[in-house]
């Protein structure tokens, strides 16, 4: 398979207004894929339509080689929301197992999932007693029971410290190098550096699709935040240039 993810002429209007303008990208599978930009950039919409929840205008998106939402892909797609997707009234443990069983997953790799996720210790805590970047980690550690070819993960490392984020980027890497596809969104410039390419949006656009080393190359600084501001004011300029 030449690319994990592809994605032709994707319009997406929520409410009545357009959220995503003509998307144009592919991913290649084994990697980690940055999907980058301000709040309110379409980053989620993105994602939702990847994962095949989202109705789309027009356009195309494939994943793993079947139109994204195909019942084929649920075994093999792990989708973790800004908002924890697991049950609050059980415990990090009892939501992992529950996962699993779905997929016909014993217990012993449903808690070695959770452990891998640095919440060993916290597993026989009830969700509702956890923190909001604890429960961020219980719902990734129910997306990877079941070990899917794709992950997307929508702003994960929100709400952790250094430490368990470093953990976490070295977590996805292990994945990626495994044979994982990952699409991780962020609206964090720093975490641009970890990623294997990147995807940076902005206002429902892609703005640049390239490596971290190449958005450094086409604009001559090394600090990938200050690169995405010159990318912004350079399309800015563009267009009113165009408009003039």
């Amino acid at each position: 398979m030449d690319n994990a993810i592809e994605v032709a002429d994707l319009v997406v209007s929520r409410g009545g207004k357009r959220v995503l303008h003509g998307i144009n990208c592919t991913v290649k599978p084994g990697t980690v894929t940055g999907l980058l930009g301000p709040s309110g950039s379409g980053k989620t919409t993105f994602m939702r339509a990847v994962v095949g929840v989202q109705k789309i205008e027009s356009g195309e998106v494939r994943v793993l080689g079947e139109p994204a939402g195909s019942p084929a892909l649920r075994p093999k797609l792990g989708y973790v929301t800004q908002a924890p997707s697991i049950y609050a009234d059980l415990t990090v443990r009892e939501n992992a197992r529950y996962f699993a069983s779905l997929y016909g997953i014993g217990s012993k790799e449903a808690d070695q999932s959770v452990v891998d996720v640095g919440l060993g210790e916290a597993a026989g805590q009830l969700v509702n007693t956890l923190s909001g970047g604890q429960r961020a980690r219980a719902s990734l550690a129910c997306a990877l029971v079941s070990k899917p070819s794709m992950l997307v993960l929508d702003e994960p490392t929100v709400g952790q410290d250094p430490v368990l984020r470093h953990e976490l980027w070295q977590r996805f890497h292990a994945l990626a190098e495994a044979g994982t596809t990952l699409l991780v969104s962020s609206h964090g410039m720093d975490e641009a550096g970890r990623c294997d390419r990147l995807l940076l949006s902005r206002e429902g656009l892609l703005i640049a699709d390239d490596t971290p080393d190449g958005v450094r190359r086409k604009t001559g600084t090394q600090d990938l935040e200050q690169a995405f501001l010159q990318m912004i004011l350079e399309r800015e300029a563009r267009q009113t240039a165009e408009v003039a």
